[in-house]
């Protein structure tokens, strides 16, 4: 009896708290019926990527029966697969930057809904691996934004999340309005494996917000294959698929 009044109490108090503050928008803060969703002029100019593309580094084939671009087939990339949610755009670009500067943490879970069927590496010993910040930009920050996603990422899918197994070691400038050549460069020996042990053999699933050049992920897919990871996989929220559209 009293476990069943406790459940009546529990569900009232949950139609209360949603009568009181009804799920809105994350695009534009407009209330609709579901929560960690968009209203139907959000949706519409979002452009959802799903499994799609170039088997290999996902992005999208125009015209096309391959299953891998010319790229991927020429030089295979450190990064066995590559997955975003969404193609980079106004509305994707404005959670990244919620999420990361105006520090709207319930935005990853609008991220993770949409970013966590696109994962297949699920097997037991895989790991989730955010890409790390320097310390000096997480505590100015107070916190990495793509270790919050992963924890996201981790609740719905049920991988494990290790938010300190890599690290950046390297401090570098911002790599916004560089050169895919600039940015290879700087990233270059910034990232550090702490612990090889814990990784030999095993599926390391990369996460980050906003996928650009892929030159932060690759330098971290260098370390972590070197230091015994027997595969690396990238999901992020956004990724820039019209590099001419990209505002940085």
């Amino acid at each position: 009896m009293i476990g069943a009044a406790r459940h009546e109490i529990g569900r009232l108090a949950i139609w209360i708290l949603d009568f009181a503050l009804p799920p809105r928008c994350a695009g534009c803060g407009t209330i609709v019926t579901d929560v960690h969703s968009f209203c139907p002029d959000c949706w519409t100019q979002i452009e959802f990527l799903g499994s799609a593309g170039c088997v290999t580094c996902g992005m999208p084939l125009q015209a096309t029966d391959a299953e891998s671009c010319a790229i991927c087939l020429a030089r295979p990339p450190r990064i066995a697969r590559t997955r975003a949610a969404v193609a980079y755009g106004d509305v994707s670009r404005g959670l990244a930057l919620r999420l990361k500067y105006g520090r709207k943490i319930a935005i990853a879970k609008t991220m993770a809904r949409f970013m966590a069927p696109l994962i297949e590496a699920r097997g037991e010993g895989n790991l989730l691996v955010p890409v790390p910040l320097h310390r000096s930009r997480l505590w100015q920050r107070g916190f990495n934004q793509s270790a919050i996603v992963a924890r996201e990422l981790s609740r719905h899918t049920g991988i494990e999340t290790n938010t300190s197994l890599l690290k950046r070691v390297k401090r570098t400038p911002p790599l916004k309005g560089m050169s895919l050549q600039q940015r290879r460069r700087l990233v270059v020996g910034a990232f550090k494996v702490e612990d090889r042990s814990t990784l030999a053999g095993r599926t390391v699933v990369l996460v980050d917000d906003v996928l650009t050049t892929g030159s932060t992920a690759n330098a971290c897919a260098r370390e972590l294959r070197r230091a015994g990871a027997a595969r690396v996989e990238l999901i992020s929220w956004a990724r820039v698929v019209r590099p001419a559209q990209f505002v940085p």
